[in-house]
């Protein structure tokens, strides 16, 4: 194994192995991916490995143009949806795919997550948003690279530093962010915010969005040189 690509073997090795534990995944429903930008190679679950036996030697190692560069397993059926987000966003280090139950929810009535309240706001700028639908040639032609096209092409008029999660219109939450321990927070805050948001909606269908000047003031207490929450 190449000695360089050993950090991000155990990053998302870790990564994966935390999702189970924050009750994001059901069976082998979900997969972490961590990117070595300036090498171009990431590292990212096998497919269909329980999360209980992973090892940093099992994790596979690819390229943004899509060769496998080491690992004798086959990496996550995802991969391309993970590299083609990789090549989209520039800031980011790691890409978390779950089925995680309200957020897939929320994607099967293809229906973003409103921003009902402070929780929200505080990790997300903004609804979480949801995807077209993939058309048939879109599905036959090359499926989970097609389902990162789609997710690129909806944050062309969003920040995806700023909304670090999307819904898969039908499928599922992905989420993003600077490491493997951040990205798994940002797509556990979003199931958070999902089941909030559903339970307020059934107490009251009508329930008001957050208005903006709270929004604000809640991004920007955590995120932004404005930022006060928690220490240096």
């Amino acid at each position: 194994m190449d000695p360089r690509f050993q950090a991000i073997r155990e990053e998302c090795c870790e990564a994966n192995r935390q999702l189970p534990k924050t009750g994001l995944v059901d069976l082998t429903f979900g997969n972490v991916s961590v990117l070595d930008r300036d090498a171009r190679v990431f590292a990212i679950k096998p497919s269909g490995v329980p999360y209980g036996e992973l090892r940093p030697e099992h994790m596979v190692l690819v390229d943004l143009e899509g060769k496998v560069v080491e690992g004798d397993l086959r990496p996550s059926s995802d991969t391309p949806t993970h590299r083609c987000l990789f090549r989209s966003f520039g800031n980011i280090r790691s890409v978390v795919h779950t089925h995680s139950r309200y957020a897939v929810s929320f994607a099967q009535a293809q229906k973003p997550i409103p921003c009902l309240g402070t929780t929200h706001a505080d990790h997300f700028y903004g609804p979480v948003p949801v995807t077209r639908l993939l058309t048939p040639e879109e599905v036959e032609s090359a499926y989970e690279w097609e389902t990162g096209v789609v997710i690129a092409e909806l944050f062309r008029q969003l920040d995806p530093d700023a909304v670090p999660g999307v819904l898969v219109a039908q499928h599922g939450p992905f989420a993003w962010g600077p490491s493997g321990p951040k990205a798994v927070e940002n797509a556990q805050a979003l199931e958070i915010v999902a089941q909030m948001a559903l339970q307020a909606l059934q107490i009251e269908a009508a329930a008001s969005i957050l208005p903006d000047h709270i929004l604000n003031k809640h991004y920007s207490r955590k995120h932004g040189p404005a930022a006060y929450y928690g220490q240096k």
